[in-house]
């Protein structure tokens, strides 16, 4: 059992208030809050053991240098890599999307060559490889999503082609909250020699996600959704892929030997980690991911399901009310719209409130037009979110339902 009080004394940025209320933080799928663990570790880093890592033969360096490779350790542990060499650290998911991407085309792509995602994506999974489809001659294709926000399987599968390079999906919608069938999915592209990429961004803080019994061939992740520090990402990536790929950007770390005839590349996953890296920020991601293990993903997972059902069932008692994404399957988001109240209008009365929601499109503006709407007002739970706050969140969404009515 989680003690839930014991838990949110961790996280000292609950125990602020907001225009004289307490905090109610329910915009966790765009950033989560940070245990003091995680800020701790950041402070010991910049004043204990602040070098360059990697090459220096002096104390300092050495173990900033052992702390970042631990890190690596600990990502590869979290996930269930098959090695350390299979995870390379980046600025976030989004630059870990971009990477494959670009390297991924320029090797593999012809033009006439196809990439197929999901209507349901974060941009971050749409417009890379529209960038690359744009320099290759490539087409983006779109598998469509039903009524209830989930993934169409059989169109899906028809989409799929000879021309079918490569496939790119969320495992989790940041908007719908829908958790496509990725094991599923995978079997079905490796069937046909598709290498796939998942987006974890929104899975990995809630679920307990094993690359290897997904068999995923690329997988993304942010460190400031996972209780980390923002400015971190990790891509996964299988080895014999991973060797496969050219570099994506050139110096630092990237090299193994530089003339000016010619470069050759470091080992991985080096081979794809140019410049200095954060290794303050990679310390304190494994800080945050050994906090998350000691209080259990399937721990995790029951109460902030337990949250998602209770916040369901009182919101549909609200006149007017549209919950937008009623998948099956579903985890921690709960997209809504009121009658004509505007999402901004709902967003902002709620902030006067003390409660931090997040309205617009979510940056997955296409998923909004399949849908045939501008936007949604979005709460999303974390681990350190309690019914009590819901109950505040649905007094608050009823006192704002009533000045429009």
């Amino acid at each position: 059992m989680m003690d839930i009080n014991k838990i949110r004394a961790d996280f000292p940025i609950l125990a602020r208030e907001v225009y004289g209320r307490p905090l109610v933080y329910f915009d966790n799928a765009a950033t989560s809050q940070k245990p003091q663990c995680v800020m701790d570790k950041i402070t010991e880093m910049y004043t204990t053991v602040n070098s360059n890592v990697h090459r220096g033969v002096h104390y300092l360096s050495q173990v900033a240098t052992d702390e970042h490779e631990a890190a690596r350790k600990t990502v590869q542990r979290f996930i269930n890599a098959n090695s350390p060499d299979e995870i390379v650290f980046t600025r976030g998911a989004t630059e870990s999307i971009n990477l494959v991407a670009s390297s991924f085309c320029r090797t593999f792509c012809e033009p006439g060559d196809e990439i197929l995602i999901t209507a349901m994506e974060h941009h971050s999974n749409i417009v890379p490889w529209q960038i690359q489809a744009d320099m290759y001659g490539l087409s983006v294709k779109v598998a469509p999503i039903n009524k209830d926000g989930e993934l169409i399987l059989e169109e899906f599968e028809k989409l799929i082609s000879p021309r079918t390079k490569l496939i790119a999906l969320t495992h989790i919608s940041n908007v719908l909250g829908t958790v496509n069938p990725v094991n599923e999915i995978v079997k079905i592209a490796h069937n046909n020699k598709i290498p796939v990429l998942i987006d974890a961004a929104q899975s990995v803080q809630h679920t307990k996600v094993d690359v290897q019994k997904i068999d995923c061939d690329f997988l993304v992740f942010s460190s400031h959704k996972v209780y980390g520090p923002t400015g971190v990402g990790v891509l996964y990536g299988k080895e014999e892929w991973l060797n496969a790929l050219p570099p994506y950007q050139g110096g630092g770390e990237m090299i193994e030997n530089v003339t000016f005839e010619k470069t050759t590349f470091n080992k991985l996953p080096f081979k794809f980690e140019a410049g200095t890296p954060d290794f303050v920020g990679t310390a304190a991601l494994a800080t945050a991911l050994n906090y998350i293990n000691s209080i259990g993903l399937d721990n995790i997972a029951h109460h902030e399901d337990e949250l998602l059902k209770y916040a369901t069932e009182k919101m549909l008692q609200i006149p007017g009310m549209r919950i937008i994404g009623t998948a099956k399957e579903k985890c921690s988001v709960i997209s809504f719209l009121v009658d004509d109240i505007h999402p901004y209008d709902i967003g902002t009365l709620l902030d006067k409130m003390g409660i931090a929601i997040r309205t617009g499109h979510h940056c997955a503006e296409p998923l909004m037009k399949e849908l045939g709407i501008d936007g949604t007002a979005r709460v999303s739970f974390a681990f350190y979110n309690t019914k009590e706050e819901v109950d505040l969140f649905i007094a608050g969404l009823k006192r704002i339902v009533s000045m429009f009515s």
